[in-house]
């Protein structure tokens, strides 16, 4: 049997991942996962580890990330379609040192879809996404570009490690609207 393709789909908060991985799944009939999705379904279960997740996010910890590529590799197994889009994960190299332990015999990571955005651009989607810059305030802005600093920091690293490896296809992604 052959094993599910999987295909990571990473960009900055605002970039179109969400959108773009939607009609993926709608023309190339891809099943969608998002990391952030499976977390909160989980927690929503009542599950133990449902439990433990919830009782890690509001003391402010991070859910281990074996803990997350465990409900990534449940939901793989128990999908119908062998097509996989990963949504907005891994998000570090942490994320993806326990995504290549736990997975890499198990699935044909293909290469990450990465949507390359400017910040200004995903900044002004991401303020029109939540009404008047006054109703969002410099608050939501600060939050926003703390968000920006993250992904620099922690997600443009992966990208380059599977750059390395010749496994990006870049989308360049400047409209705003």
């Amino acid at each position: 049997m052959s094993k599910p393709i999987v295909v990571f789909v990473l960009g900055g908060p605002g970039s179109g991942k969400g959108t773009q991985s939607e009609k993926i799944v709608e023309k190339f009939g891809f099943a969608h996962f998002s990391a952030g999705d499976l977390l909160r379904a989980e927690v929503a279960s009542g599950s133990p580890h449902g439990t433990m997740i919830s009782e890690m996010i509001k003391a402010g910890k991070i859910v281990p990330s074996s803990v997350t590529v465990g409900l990534l590799k449940k939901a793989i197994e128990t999908s119908p379609r062998k097509k996989i889009l990963i949504d907005g994960f891994p998000r570090s190299a942490e994320n993806n040192g326990a995504w290549e332990q736990q997975m890499n015999a198990v699935v044909d990571m293909r290469f990450v879809l990465f949507f390359d955005c400017p910040e200004e651009t995903m900044l002004q989607r991401l303020l029109h996404r939540s009404g008047p810059v006054t109703r969002t305030g410099a608050h939501g802005v600060v939050q926003i570009k703390k968000r920006f600093a993250t992904f620099r920091n922690e997600s443009i690293p992966v990208v380059e490690y599977y750059e390395k490896q010749g496994k990006v296809r870049r989308v360049r992604n400047t409209l705003a609207f």
